[in-house]
């Protein structure tokens, strides 16, 4: 056998859970199973295997941290249960504070995307330019190209940063309309 050759030696799952945490540890945003398995050169099936066993091994834990899916990829977040102990450490404000009028038109985007300014206006009933610039200068909307109507207007949807923002693994777990209906019923 040629010096210069090494043979690759199989890893263990314990060695794979650990280089996957270190690997999710580092990332600073969420890191995907292919881009896990192009890194330690696995298949897929044996990096999955590695990440459920790494999240199984948080989550019997019960600590402070876990392994989240986030849009996409896997990140090690704090317990969502302790959160306010968290803020009321660091003394800050949530990060992507926005006005009335940037959620709701953010939230409009969220739910009827991808959607135009005069489909958000319809839904809102007022003028929401300025807060399309804001939630686009805070990367939580994205344009996602032109509706083939009259005037071709740009269609705006929800970035990844929105899901990141948000805690959410993808769109579907936004809280349903409904819930929000039985919300306002009870004001």
């Amino acid at each position: 056998m040629d010096a210069d050759i090494q043979e690759k030696q199989p890893r263990g799952i314990a060695e794979l859970v650990s280089v996957v945490e270190a690997l999710v540890f580092v990332s600073d945003e969420p890191i995907t199973v292919k881009t896990l398995a192009d890194v330690l050169e696995e298949d897929r099936e044996t990096i999955e295997a590695a990440v459920e066993e790494l999240k199984r091994e948080y989550d019997e834990r019960a600590g402070g941290l876990q392994l989240r899916e986030l849009a996409g990829g896997w990140q090690l977040s704090t317990r969502t249960e302790f959160h306010e102990e968290i803020r009321r450490y660091l003394k800050t404000r949530p990060s992507a504070k926005l006005s009335l009028a940037a959620l709701e038109t953010l939230a409009v985007i969220a739910y009827k995307q991808p959607v135009t300014v005069p489909e958000i206006l319809e839904i809102r009933g007022v003028q929401s330019a300025s807060a399309i610039k804001t939630l686009l200068d805070k990367k939580l909307i994205t344009a996602k190209g032109r509706k083939e109507t009259v005037g071709r207007p740009m269609m705006y949807g929800t970035s990844k940063d929105f899901l990141l923002q948000f805690g959410l693994k993808d769109l579907s777990e936004l809280p349903s309309i409904e819930d929000f209906e039985d919300l306002t019923q009870g004001l």
